[in-house]
């Protein structure tokens, strides 16, 4: 596994300002769980990250998503499992 904090720069008051991912990397990169940080303070835990989805995309890199392939407002850096749990279990 590899847990991903992505920090998106935006305006918009209905999305997440912090987006933490659990990347299970030995299933083509796909998303085990992600937390959703709002500006607010407000969290969304995510326990399937594709149950709604028509289709289901893998989680970027940390290098891909500081390239700017996805937009200068995207930074991203690894963090732990065991802060991820934390923010879970939060």
């Amino acid at each position: 596994m590899e847990y991903i904090q992505l920090f998106w720069e935006h305006d918009l008051t209905d999305e997440p300002t912090s987006i933490l991912y659990e990347v299970n990397t030995e299933n083509e990169r796909l998303a085990e769980r992600s937390i959703d940080i709002f500006r607010d303070g407000q969290i969304h835990k995510i326990p399937d990250l594709y149950a709604d989805v028509i289709e289901i995309t893998p989680i970027p890199t940390v290098e891909e998503f500081n390239s700017d392939e996805y937009g200068e407002e995207f930074r991203a850096s690894q963090i732990t499992r065991e802060h991820f749990e934390k923010m879970w279990n939060a």
